[in-house]
């Protein structure tokens, strides 16, 4: 499909791009000690981390709806899924063609436009009336999505201060916490008032777009700094051509294995639980914000971690740890459930922090780019897996959705094949 197709030429473009000396009109790999002399920009990051809480809680309202939505629009599984798949693939398509072209444009007030779509999207979510205005609800804040997280995660990396992985886990844990809240929100706010109520969201929009208002200040004051190091930076040595389409085909069967995995449990872990266990629409919405505080904690982890002991190591465990509790959860108690949901996403969430950070190294200097295509992929296989597990849910059940995607974290053996890049950089210094 399209969203394969823009993923591998833009695989290919990034691969020759690190084969040659040439260094990017706005970033470039710092030198060391230029980059060592950063400080992280706190303020930046944490201003950053709350957008990225209030932009994720506002996306997870709407998988957080299903139930309510299902039942209103006399929805089956398999329109669920493609609700999913309207938000996830718009994300997913225009996430790495912004990446590219702010790696040589940067547009500063571009986050807070890009939130503007998001509020679109939002208020025709809560006025909606027909399945097709439930689409162009959910491709509104794809679109707003799209411009969000790749400039996020540059900002992100620009206010680091050389800490590339403790930033990135400081962005991400932004938006597990509001992944997880949106849910909550949903159970206690929208569930009992019904759709309309979505629009009392609008005002955490407008909050996140004066924050970012304030963002594209400090990020237009950076950008003549950004050029001069570029200028003036010396490329770093590059991995062969092979070797990084490799590593990229390697690290995005990691991302499906884990989004795949993810969509399981972000779109179909209310039903589950109603089906399996008998338990309410209310109650699930708890289990799912368990679960979603848990892969926030993870999330905050695995950065920081990746800083001191590499991130190869955090990919592995992070992938293939989870799989003896998601081999477990099919045939678990309620109480076990919850508490398997937890590990579960306290270990696989540590994961993309470390794989965004490491593509990043794989390739310096794309820095826009790489978080487009890895934001963009991320999201088009969970939307991917979102639609297929929904017409798999409709024909052969939820539980049997679930004993199959137990197996998926199996794919993590494939972390074996990814180069040590700190033991390369340690040789080549």
């Amino acid at each position: 499909m399209t969203t394969l197709d823009s993923t591998a030429t833009a695989t290919a473009e990034l691969a020759d791009a690190a084969t040659t000396p040439q260094i990017p009109a706005f970033e470039a790999p710092q030198a060391p000690a230029a980059e060592a002399a950063n400080k992280i920009a706190l303020p930046i990051l944490a201003m950053l981390s709350v957008c990225h809480l209030l932009n994720d809680m506002i996306q997870s309202l709407l998988p957080a709806l299903y139930p309510l939505l299902k039942q209103s629009f006399q929805l089956d599984f398999g329109q669920i899924g493609l609700i999913t798949l309207t938000f996830q693939v718009t994300a997913s398509l225009l996430q790495p063609l912004v990446g590219i072209y702010t790696d040589k444009r940067p547009m500063p007030w571009s986050l807070a436009i890009g939130m503007g779509f998001t509020l679109s999207g939002l208020l025709l979510l809560s006025r909606a009336t027909t399945f097709e205005m439930l689409l162009l609800a959910a491709a509104l804040v794809g679109s707003g999505s799209s411009v969000f997280h790749p400039e996020s995660s540059r900002i992100a990396r620009m206010a680091s201060g050389g800490r590339h992985g403790l930033a990135q886990s400081l962005f991400q844990v932004g938006g597990n916490l509001g992944s997880a809240l949106g849910p909550l929100l949903a159970a206690y706010i929208v569930m009992p008032r019904g759709q309309g109520s979505v629009a009392w969201f609008a005002f955490a929009a407008l909050t996140a777009m004066v924050i970012l208002s304030r963002i594209g200040l400090w990020y237009r004051e950076q950008i003549p700094a950004q050029r001069k190091a570029g200028a003036r930076a010396v490329a770093a040595p590059r991995l062969p051509r092979k070797t990084i389409v490799a590593t990229m085909v390697v690290l995005g069967l990691l991302i499906f294995s884990k989004y795949f995995y993810m969509a399981s449990l972000s779109s179909y872990y209310t039903f589950y639980l109603m089906h399996k266990f008998g338990v309410t629409a209310q109650s699930a919405q708890v289990h799912l914000f368990v679960f979603l505080g848990a892969v926030a904690l993870g999330t905050l982890a695995g950065g920081p971690i990746g800083d001191r002991i590499g991130r190869r190591y955090v990919i592995w465990f992070s992938i293939l740890g989870v799989l003896p509790f998601t081999l477990i959860l099919p045939h678990a108690n309620l109480a076990w459930t919850t508490v398997l949901t937890v590990i579960i996403g306290l270990i696989l969430s540590s994961a993309f922090s470390a794989i965004l950070v490491y593509a990043q190294e794989l390739v310096p200097g794309r820095t826009g780019v790489i978080a487009g295509l890895f934001f963009g992929f991320a999201f088009g296989m969970g939307g991917l897996g979102a639609a297929a597990l929904g017409q798999l849910a409709d024909h052969i059940g939820i539980e049997a959705v679930y004993r199959i995607c137990a197996y998926l974290p199996a794919i993590g053996l494939l972390a074996w094949f990814l180069p040590k890049l700190e033991k390369r950089e340690a040789v080549a210094g």
